[in-house]
């Protein structure tokens, strides 16, 4: 049987793919579990520096799987597909959401667990919940007015209309748009720059961030200095090889 989404390790960054690609990645249950059990392992793992996820075939994914949605598919729990998105969120490592093609409603939802996405010039992007009768349940309502503002995720979502790379990037939806043809150059050079970074820096930052994500100003200021890992282990190392240059 094939996995429904892929793991590669590179040097120092993982590669997650999803892989129904005869089915333009649609999401189902199967895939998310594959997905999780990716991310748990990823959670534990020393060594990876920076996390991409991304679609096999034609595009990143059409979204959830509606064929499943109209047979009953059953989950394993009540809000099992946001909690699975929000470990991804809160993964120790940078992940970056590599968009190309379609990436509708639920691949929307996907993507915006990721710290953030760059864009293929092909990239499409919406959020149809109300074209179906259909609401969020795994983290629209919350993430993507935190990405582009509160009135313009409302107009999406009002709207259900369907955007380009370019309107991404505009809107802060996406941080940058690429030309199909250097995508994936584009990718695989981001990686490696994020992952030859400090991977403690990175696991602190995330969760600094994390805390401070619409906290006061005031409060999240104080706990940053407070709760702030300060050093790594590596900092001696790194900033001895810069005095050497």
């Amino acid at each position: 049987m094939t996995d429904t989404v892929l793991r590669e390790d590179f040097d120092g960054w993982t590669q997650l793919t999803l892989n129904r690609p005869d089915k333009l990645n649609s999401l189902t249950v199967e895939m998310f579990g594959e997905l999780r059990a990716h991310v748990a392992d990823l959670a534990q793992s020393t060594g990876i520096g920076c996390v991409v996820l991304r679609g096999a075939g034609k595009c990143f994914s059409a979204g959830h799987d509606l064929g499943g949605i109209a047979q009953g598919e059953a989950p394993p729990s009540k809000g099992w597909h946001s909690e699975t998105l929000r470990l991804l969120e809160k993964l120790p490592i940078p992940v970056v959401a590599a968009v190309h093609g379609h990436c509708y409603t639920g691949a929307l939802e996907v993507a915006l667990a990721a710290d953030f996405i760059v864009a293929s010039g092909n990239a499409r992007f919406g959020d149809t919940h109300a074209k179906f009768a259909l609401t969020p349940v795994w983290g629209m309502s919350v993430r993507l007015p935190r990405r582009v503002g509160l009135s313009t995720a409302k107009r999406l979502m009002f709207t259900a209309q369907m955007f380009d790379a370019q309107e991404a990037v505009r809107i802060g939806l996406a941080e940058y748009a690429v030309a199909d043809s250097e995508f994936e150059t584009e990718i695989a050079r981001l990686a490696a720059q994020i992952a030859g970074q400090s991977h403690f820096s990175h696991a602190a930052i995330k969760r600094l961030l994390d805390r401070a994500d619409a906290k006061p100003a005031d409060d999240a200021l104080v706990r940053e200095w407070m709760d702030g890992e300060g050093r790594g282990p590596d900092m001696h190392e790194r900033i001895g090889a810069f005095m050497k240059k």
